[in-house]
């Protein structure tokens, strides 16, 4: 029995708007340790391919950098998965993979690069 995936068409315009996100996980921290990070993000998806975001992230080590604003860019596919490339800060690459849920209301990411980064997060639709 061979099972069949429906899957619709999806594109950089279904995920627009203003997004509320927390994420949660683990991250190298100075000195080679791991410190567990908790946080929210307010991000902002143009419907373009364009991102721009305000986040608070602590970490269990290195404490709090309050409202640090940074720029990115996504790729919505047509398999309804997302790829995005931001900068939360000067000298900081994050890139996350995610999928879409409930039409764009929604979405769950892990964050793949640096490597040692291990978060996930859940971005919702304000």
């Amino acid at each position: 029995m061979l099972l069949r995936l429906t899957v619709r068409a999806c594109s950089d315009s279904l995920v627009k708007g203003t997004y509320g996100i927390q994420l949660q996980g683990t991250r190298p921290a100075p000195d080679g340790v791991t410190e567990t990070v908790i946080g929210v993000v307010v991000r902002n998806y143009d419907g373009m391919g364009g991102v721009t975001q305000i986040d608070n992230v602590k970490g269990s080590v290195t404490g709090i950098v309050p409202n640090r604003f940074g720029t990115g860019t996504y790729h919505v596919n047509d398999d309804c998965t997302v790829v995005l490339k931001f900068q939360p800060g000067p000298g900081i690459l994050i890139q996350e993979r995610a999928v879409i849920v409930d039409n764009g209301n929604e979405l769950r990411s892990i964050t793949v690069v640096p490597a040692g980064v291990m978060v996930t997060a859940v971005h919702r639709k304000i």
